[in-house]
């Protein structure tokens, strides 16, 4: 299923309350390999495809968590599948505490309205819940499988 995000009604970056260990940023183009080899590792080959179509963009529209020490917590990536889709998004199992994924989704949100969207459209989500709660996304009626139909697979 996908979900509608109004952008116009964010919640302000001011609300995030994230452990000082823990900075959000854009990625860099020099961390491109680093980046796309991470989500690939963490989560799957095919949001390592997504992160590289958000890398080409300028500005790069790939956001990343960090901690203290300089590792890769968590990412988030738009305009990837389709202008004004947020996605893939992901943080770490061992860092989904204390608002990693709320930070990184305000950030990203934040630059797609600045960037000139009035709304987002998060595809294929997975936790609703956690789209509903932080930015008040509503689900998009017969979305699924919706852009992804007939996706190709390792079995295709």
């Amino acid at each position: 299923m996908d979900m509608l995000v109004k952008l116009y009604e964010l919640p302000s970056l001011s609300t995030i309350m994230l452990s000082k260990t823990i900075q959000i940023r854009r990625a860099l183009a020099a961390e491109k390999h680093l980046v796309v080899a991470w989500v690939e590792k963490v989560f799957e080959v095919g949001w390592r495809s997504e992160v590289e179509v958000a890398f080409a963009h300028q500005p790069l529209a790939v956001f990343i968590a960090i901690n203290d020490e300089q590792h890769i917590v968590g990412f988030a990536a738009y305009n990837a599948t389709l202008k004004g889709f947020l996605g893939p998004m992901g943080v770490d199992p061992a860092a989904q505490a204390g608002g990693v994924g709320r930070a990184l989704l305000l950030h990203t949100l934040h630059d797609m309205y600045h960037s000139g969207y009035g709304y987002a459209i998060i595809g294929g989500v997975g936790p609703a819940r956690f789209y509903e709660k932080t930015v008040g996304a509503i689900p998009i009626p017969d979305s699924e499988p919706g852009v992804y139909a007939g996706l190709l697979t390792d079995e295709t």
